[in-house]
């Protein structure tokens, strides 16, 4: 779970993480724009595996890339399947089962490919994008862009209150496993919905406890942003380049 939600590899100094926020957040944007407006499989395609190349040569262990892309990549496999049985009229192939029978499309397939790997595509630069940017400067960098200050506040101590909730939740689980509370099917469906239980309860007595602390350090109900500097000639030159790329390769590809 540490590693599933931790930014540690963010922390780490290299070229990409030397790079302001600011210009990574708008071509991060850009780029899921690109993916998701695309009508070929070649753009997303080619943009998951650069991210995930990316990536590797940080030396993010690929065992946690595969871990980060198991909950994308459950959703892309039932995409696929839903539109390869669902949608077009050619057929691949038929399979009975019992009185049904099964018929695959070849329109379907393409279509579902197609979401799959929009998906993966946008997985992907999000991935890459945290995997080199730690969390509270991307919640400065909108701050900069005027989202919404509500809106990154809520952002922000849901993301530093979710280590808490793992912690705790992991602390509950293995109580549960020490007391054979996994031991047999009944007894585990028991154990997940005390854990369910205890958690939420746990949450709600931490919210409390944290605004009351918030209020004591003199929170009244806004949190306060410093001013960012002015983004240098070489992140705004980046920043540029970085667009025309995508926008050409877009106009080039897909047009």
């Amino acid at each position: 779970m540490f590693d599933l939600f931790s930014d540690i590899f963010a922390a780490r100094d290299n070229v990409l993480t030397r790079i302001d926020p600011r210009p990574k957040l708008v071509l991060a944007l850009a780029a899921i724009m690109v993916v998701v407006l695309s009508r070929r499989m070649i753009i997303p395609g080619v943009t998951a595996v650069s991210c995930l190349m990316v990536m590797a040569g940080l030396r993010i262990p690929l065992k946690l890339i595969l871990r980060r892309l198991v909950a994308p990549l459950s959703i892309v496999l039932v995409m696929v399947a839903l539109h390869v049985l669902l949608v077009g009229h050619t057929p691949l192939g038929a399979v009975t089962i019992f009185k049904w029978r099964v018929v695959a499309y070849a329109e379907g397939l393409d279509q579902g490919l197609l979401l799959g790997l929009r998906v993966l595509g946008a997985v992907s630069v999000m991935l890459l994008l945290s995997s080199v940017t730690p969390a509270h400067r991307i919640f400065h960098a909108l701050r900069f862009f005027h989202i919404p200050e509500e809106w990154v506040e809520v952002a922000l101590l849901v993301y530093r209150y979710t280590f808490t909730l793992v912690g705790q939740t992991s602390d509950v689980a293995a109580a549960q496993k020490i007391r054979l509370g996994y031991s047999s099917f009944r007894r585990a469906m028991a154990s997940i919905g005390l854990l369910a239980g205890t958690v939420m309860a746990r949450s709600m007595d931490q919210a409390f406890r944290t605004h009351e602390a918030m209020v004591l350090r003199g929170y009244e109900g806004r949190l306060f942003f410093s001013n960012l500097p002015a983004l240098t000639t070489r992140d705004r030159l980046l920043m540029y380049l970085g667009l025309c790329f995508l926008a050409g390769c877009y106009l080039l590809i897909e047009l």
